[in-house]
């Protein structure tokens, strides 16, 4: 009995594995195609070709790895994208761009069909049984040169002409800061913002003050407490101001402490003194120099 229910269990969990995969690889959409590049992006090595952008619409990572593409409508199964390619796992959100070369020798990512640019181009993704249809475009004959054709919006909305191309990128890209254009508006002149920021740190500055005078008087209170407890326990009183001694009383017991860890005394065993020093003979002090004539030496 126990077995029976492991083996459905796992059955259960492979099917709900397959069907998460399946889910998951419906979500891509044919996000973005550019028919005819001539000064636009190059491949790895270094050409300019037809390009065709998948699009994950999901929330979680699609392996397109046994899926198919093609630009035939009675060949869903024209070209496979190979299985093992960790690149052909694309993130939430994410593109992944093939190109229409014919040069399927060159890799992952480049198809073998090409796409012509003076009539409609049908392209489509199948799922990996090549049967399952998960998204298809037509474009229209006549595209122009460096003009691609994609969806407004990443994996949605309707298909339009796009003079700035996005390969790999979001189709729709600010090139403004909204924020930047409306202070640049609203205050060319940088004085609200100014104000702001000083505003803000001042703001701070008080908080932090109010924060550490309320440390300092809970520890006076504190301490007033523990010496309070401590005056019970031996019986003694405790003066209205303890725990707030002078400034003195502190400096003279830090000196003190200073004096004993310095080791300082009336006598430093340690002085740098100058002496005398007393020699036997110096050529200073010769005799010699003191005579007013040479001696001179009789033989």
């Amino acid at each position: 009995m126990t077995n029976k229910r492991f083996g459905v269990l796992l059955l259960l969990m492979v099917l709900f594995a397959f069907g998460a995969q399946a889910q998951q690889t419906t979500s891509v959409r044919i996000n973005e195609v550019l028919v005819v590049n001539e000064e636009n992006f190059m491949d790895d090595y270094g050409h300019r070709h037809p390009w065709i952008e998948l699009y994950n619409n999901s929330a979680g990572t699609v392996d397109l790895g046994g899926c198919y593409l093609t630009n035939d409508k009675n060949n869903p199964t024209m070209y496979v994208i190979p299985k093992g390619d960790v690149l052909t796992k694309i993130p939430p959100h994410q593109q992944a761009l093939f190109w229409a070369d014919k040069e399927e020798q060159r890799g992952t990512f480049h198809v073998n069909f090409v796409l012509d640019p003076t009539k409609e181009n049908y392209i489509a993704l199948y799922d990996s049984d090549g049967r399952t249809l998960i998204d298809e475009v037509t474009i229209p004959a006549g595209q122009k040169a460096d003009i691609s054709y994609g969806r407004s919006m990443d994996g949605t909305g309707e298909w339009i002409n796009f003079t700035r191309v996005t390969p790999k990128a979001n189709n729709i890209t600010q090139n403004i800061n909204e924020k930047v254009e409306n202070f640049r508006v609203n205050d060319s002149w940088g004085i609200g913002m100014t104000i702001t920021s000083m505003a803000v740190v001042f703001c701070g500055l008080f908080v932090l003050y109010l924060i550490f005078k309320q440390i300092g008087n809970a520890s006076i209170r504190a301490s007033q407490r523990r010496a309070a407890q401590a005056a019970a326990v031996t019986g003694g009183t405790v003066s209205a101001n303890a725990g707030q001694e002078s400034g003195e009383i502190f400096a003279a017991i830090s000196m003190a402490l200073y004096e004993i860890s310095d080791d300082n005394h009336d006598i430093e065993n340690t002085v740098l003194t100058i002496r005398k020093v007393q020699r036997r003979y110096s050529p200073w002090s010769s005799k010699i120099y003191g005579l007013r004539e040479t001696p001179v030496l009789k033989k």
